[in-house]
């Protein structure tokens, strides 16, 4: 898989502070990640990121709802 700097990846275990979610700062043999939940930042050798990921989300890409909202639509129609 391939992983950029601004993705969003889903660990397979919570951060202390509850949440899953980490944002990929720096991408190599080590990976620099920051969490969603409190902030805090940490290195990952690669291996151990690729065997625990869960999920990846790119930056621009909703977030499921199917709204549109990530597309740049507002909901305003259009004349």
């Amino acid at each position: 898989m391939q992983y950029e700097v601004g993705d969003i990846v889903k660990l397979k275990k919570p951060h202390p502070c509850g949440s899953h979610e980490w944002e990929i700062l720096r991408v190599g043999a080590d990976f620099r990640l920051k969490c969603l939940g409190c902030g805090h930042q940490i290195m990952v050798a690669r291996t151990l990121v690729e065997k625990n990921v869960r999920g990846l989300r790119r930056p621009g890409e909703g977030s499921g709802t199917g709204n549109g909202a990530a597309d740049g639509e507002s909901g305003k129609q259009k004349n």
